[in-house]
């Protein structure tokens, strides 16, 4: 069975950055397991994985655009510390859940200085061309509930 819409599709994957560097990757754990179609994995990967079959082995290069976005700057701001109220310490690479006007947004502390920290609320991947080396675990049809869900249930998936 090919990759299509509504399929569920379980790979391994090795991400790297153009730098060679290894980001993440499945080794030693399950496939990652989504339902295509339902943008649960990033879009520039779920197109180019579209039409291929279990077995397959492929590299995938994704740009910024079809991956975490392009950096934006408006997303790094400079907040007082003391608006994280209750944090005894505040360091580089922590992360919080800001409350923003566009709703709940991930930022990582990126410096600290004095009484000022600088946020930032871009995914952390931003801007980087993405590379995965991908293998096609398994392929299978989406049963109705998955689709109406818009996840996959069972193994590599949602328990409900």
């Amino acid at each position: 069975m090919q990759i299509a819409q509504n399929a569920v599709v379980a790979f391994h994957y090795t991400l790297t950055n153009d730098a060679g560097e290894v980001l993440d990757s499945s080794e030693g754990r399950d496939p990652l397991t989504y339902l295509h179609g339902a943008g649960n994995i990033i879009p520039g990967l779920e197109k180019e994985l579209e039409g291929h079959e279990a077995g397959e082995k492929l590299n995938v290069a994704v740009t910024p655009e079809e991956g975490y976005g392009e950096v934006q700057p408006q997303l790094v701001q400079e907040v007082p510390r003391d608006a994280f109220q209750g944090v005894e310490s505040v360091e580089p690479g922590m992360q919080f859940q800001a409350q923003t006007q566009g709703g709940p947004l991930m930022v990582t502390v990126t410096q600290v200085e004095g009484d000022t920290v600088t946020v930032d609320g871009n995914h952390p991947l931003a801007g980087q061309k993405l590379n995965f080396d991908v293998e096609i675990a398994e392929v299978r049809e989406a049963s109705q509930e998955e689709i109406e869900h818009g996840h996959v249930h069972g193994a590599g998936g949602v328990e409900h």
